[in-house]
């Protein structure tokens, strides 16, 4: 018995099960922003910022325990975009001259963070900052938190919000082909006042993004300037809890 091959017309199937709707433009917008090379660095930085603003409005709890969610958020946040930081994958290691320069101006950020508080350097009410005091007596799970927040977690954060995303961007809207040791002394500048008005000391905050730029653009390693953000933050937390003064918190 012979079997005629019948051919169906080209096209026949695909019609029913090959073609896919066409995306509406709300889904290609939103697709193109997720892709964009900022995302990753962005993101972190509006979750840490969300709670310092979502903080300061809420009443009837203790809020020093919004910060362990805080920081938490953010580093799950780091966690999940951590293939994206190509920054991060400098050719070569780092050397220890850098990683000894990092923490030498970091130290110095730290003087000179509680040394630049006169009341012309001072922006809004400070508080009381970030006590972590029950009946006078340290709480070590907020303190350590606290500790390792500010030394571990923000630092990374920062870093590549201020100093890989925005200090490049200013100088060219596809940062990331921008070599940070080409930045400009606008790029350098301009960020370096903007993340000083994020801080209560806006001046000391002016005097650690210019310190911190710097470290980037002589170095064109992001690591560098992380390690001395983390020894900043990191000697200015136990300074804090040596001292008690917790307005520098």
């Amino acid at each position: 018995m012979a079997f005629a091959i019948i051919r169906a017309p080209r096209g026949a199937f695909e019609s029913r099960y090959d073609n896919k709707p066409e995306p509406t433009p709300f889904q290609s917008m939103s697709g193109n922003l997720l892709a964009h090379p900022a995302v990753p660095r962005v993101v972190p930085f509006a979750l840490y910022i969300l709670f310092l603003a979502v903080g300061g409005q809420i009443s009837g709890i203790d809020t020093r325990w919004l910060y362990p969610v805080q920081v938490g958020l953010v580093a799950l946040a780091i966690v999940v975009f951590r293939r994206h930081y190509t920054e991060f994958r400098v050719p070569g290691a780092l050397s220890a001259g850098h990683a000894a320069l990092g923490g030498a101006v970091g130290l110095a950020v730290f003087v000179l963070w509680i040394w630049l508080d006169l009341p012309w350097m001072v922006v809004g009410e400070g508080g009381a900052g970030y006590d972590p005091r029950d009946d006078g007596r340290i709480n070590v799970v907020l303190a350590t938190v606290r500790v390792l927040g500010a030394a571990v977690v923000v630092p990374v954060m920062e870093e590549l919000f201020w100093r890989s995303f925005v200090m490049r961007w200013i100088d060219k809207p596809d940062f990331l082909s921008l070599s940070p040791t080409t930045v400009t002394m606008k790029g350098l500048v301009l960020s370096s006042v903007v993340f000083g008005f994020e801080h209560h000391l806006w001046f000391a905050g002016i005097v650690a993004g210019l310190a911190y730029g710097w470290l980037y653009r002589f170095t064109g390693n992001l690591w560098v300037p992380v390690i001395a953000h983390a020894v900043t933050n990191g000697v200015l937390g136990a300074w804090v809890l040596y001292t008690g003064a917790w307005q520098f918190w």
